[in-house]
């Protein structure tokens, strides 16, 4: 397999939905090892925490997250996985959820096919970030996500 990172222009040659497909992965597995690195827990509860973190609602929510935090170019990115078309919606989530969820999934897979690591742990963190800091405003999620991290 090739290592080499893709130019911008390389990669933007991509649909939005490949990028997605790709990053989907990315985020799953900064979503995993976060988890695990929070607490040495059962394989099940470290599941169901990741499923709450990899959801379309969940994406959406972190889309506005990191949105104002983005260069033009990432918006762009962002903007292209957001319109992209041809992606069915799933019970489980509205349309305006699951294409925001697919935008931020197409920018995770654009930085990393470029090579941009470092920005894409930084826009993580971000998300993180914000989501710990409502659950401390808001104690009923920070009850729940307290009982999922034990």
């Amino acid at each position: 397999m090739n290592k080499e990172f893709l130019s911008e222009r390389e990669a933007n040659a991509y649909s939005p939905l490949s990028l997605a497909f790709l990053g989907d992965s990315v985020y799953d597995t900064l979503a995993r090892e976060y988890l695990l690195r929070q607490a040495n827990m059962p394989v099940a509860k470290l599941h169901s925490a990741k499923v709450r973190l990899v959801c379309a609602e969940f994406q959406s929510v972190a889309y506005d997250t990191v949105c104002e935090k983005l260069t033009e170019h990432e918006l762009a990115i962002l903007k292209r996985g957001r319109n992209a078309t041809g992606n069915t919606v799933p019970k489980h989530a509205d349309a305006v959820q699951y294409r925001r969820a697919t935008a931020v999934e197409c920018l995770f897979g654009y930085l990393f096919l470029t090579g941009q690591n470092d920005r894409i742990r930084e826009l993580f963190d971000m998300i993180i970030n914000a989501y710990n800091a409502s659950c401390n405003k808001d104690y009923n999620t920070s009850a729940e996500s307290a009982e999922v991290l034990r």
